[in-house]
């Protein structure tokens, strides 16, 4: 059916979305890698959806928690969609 198709499809983007958050976060463990071209070009993917998180959790101490109230946020909205798909089919 298309419609599981398209649940599919995005469920599969969002997985990739969470794997880039990941590696995104990782990147501030090294020193410079986030002003690396690939740095920023994760940057320009992930800040947009990070902000939004990152302006209601503040960090605590030197630790900023929001990626992963972020990357949880964006799982739970995948696995609601694949609940979904099999309410719909």
């Amino acid at each position: 059916m298309l419609v599981d198709t398209i649940f599919d499809i995005i469920g599969i983007l969002m997985t990739f979305y969470s794997y880039a958050l990941i590696i995104y976060i990782l990147l501030s463990w090294f020193p410079n890698a986030k002003e690396s071209s690939f740095g920023q070009t994760l940057a320009r993917i992930c800040e947009p959806y990070l902000e939004p998180f990152r302006k209601i959790i503040p960090p605590l101490g030197m630790i900023d928690i929001s990626p992963l109230v972020a990357i949880l946020v964006l799982n739970f909205a995948r696995n609601g969609l694949q609940t979904l798909s099999t309410m719909i089919s």
